[in-house]
């Protein structure tokens, strides 16, 4: 299964917050499933930590574990936007969704707005 984590979800992750259930935790760390991170939600860490509202130890670059591929940006998925409905307001959320639909991925995500969209979700 192509997974692609949420935000928050790798976050937890990697913090092992006790808010990431145990199955998907066993997922992310599973070599059966190929695991992407949107470089949308390494964007939103990073300004999340400059303006305070996270509190990181490590530098960006060094964030991920290898086994977690970051998936780019692409033209595509922009111009999916403009099918998406308004469900979401957040635009790194918007985008990530954008991203699982254009790819064909599975999201892992708790952000029960994402469950409005037509796309394969599971939970956090």
């Amino acid at each position: 299964m192509n997974l692609l984590l949420d935000t928050h979800i790798i976050l937890w992750h990697l913090s092992g917050n006790s808010k990431l259930s145990l199955e998907n935790s066993a997922m992310i760390e599973s070599d059966a499933h190929n695991k992407y991170l949107s470089i949308v939600s390494l964007w939103e860490i990073e300004l999340k930590r400059n303006i305070g509202k996270l509190t990181l130890n490590q530098p960006i670059e060094s964030l991920l574990p290898e086994e977690i591929v970051i998936l780019p940006l692409r033209i595509e998925h922009i111009a999916h936007l403009k099918n998406l409905p308004f469900h979401h307001r957040d635009p790194f959320d918007r985008m990530i969704i954008a991203q699982t639909v254009i790819e064909g991925f599975t999201l892992m995500s708790d952000d029960g707005a994402f469950a409005q969209y037509d796309v394969s979700i599971l939970g956090g």
